[in-house]
């Protein structure tokens, strides 16, 4: 399970060190892709095959169903951890998410978020804020 806030460098070219506790769920491989909330998303080989499937079994006719599947592939790079821990994002993907010198890496369950910082700042505040959370959970069962 991926959990916990880390802030990292991205280097020039376009490297960015994964959280340790996050490196061994990768280590069968992983894929980069743009993500909802103008984020990216890392994603271990299982989940993302499982995040395909999904993907694969909505209907066709459906013009929100291709759009998203376009979405995802189309910004989609299977990438590999090299020994310092690092994964390269293309550098496409980079300027899709704002990424600068630096980046958020979120936990999010299944999958881990690449944040540039000013965003993930923003969103924060609306976290942590007690009645906007409250607002979001609402009719979600929990």
């Amino acid at each position: 399970m991926f959990t916990g806030e880390y802030r990292h460098s991205v280097d020039e070219k376009g490297r960015l060190a994964v959280p340790a506790r996050f490196r061994a769920q990768l280590d069968d491989g992983a894929f980069v892709s743009r993500w909802i909330d103008g984020c990216l998303a890392i994603f271990p080989r299982r989940e993302w095959d499982d995040l395909a499937e999904k993907v694969r079994a909505l209907p066709i006719a459906d013009a929100g169903a291709r759009m998203f599947q376009r979405f995802l592939f189309g910004g989609a790079f299977e990438v590999v951890l090299d020994r310092q821990g690092r994964l390269v994002v293309p550098s496409g993907l980079r300027e899709w998410a704002s990424l600068g010198s630096e980046a958020v890496v979120v936990g999010a369950r299944d999958h881990a978020e690449v944040w540039s910082p000013d965003r993930w700042d923003a969103l924060s505040r609306e976290i942590e804020s007690p009645d906007a959370l409250a607002q979001h959970l609402t009719g979600l069962g929990i």
